[in-house]
């Protein structure tokens, strides 16, 4: 898991809202939209953080939708 996005989550006021999961689907996101490791990335700037809100709320809204559409299970 990224360093540089922990740290950008917890800056953001954001590090609350997700989890080890989230974090992980936040990097991968990253990396498929750069091309590379997610703290080289966020490093290198190839990320604004415009973008990478847009990745974290993407990943979060996800996770809303699969837990409204679980089945009950009795």
């Amino acid at each position: 898991m990224s360093v540089k996005v922990r740290e950008w989550l917890k800056r953001m006021g954001l590090l609350h809202l997700t989890n080890h999961d989230d974090r992980v689907a936040i990097d991968k996101e990253i990396e498929s939209r750069t091309g590379i490791y997610c703290d080289d990335a966020v490093d290198k700037r190839l990320i604004s953080k415009g973008e990478f809100e847009k990745i974290v709320h993407s990943i979060l809204d996800r996770k809303k939708k699969r837990k409204e559409t679980a089945p009950l299970v009795a």
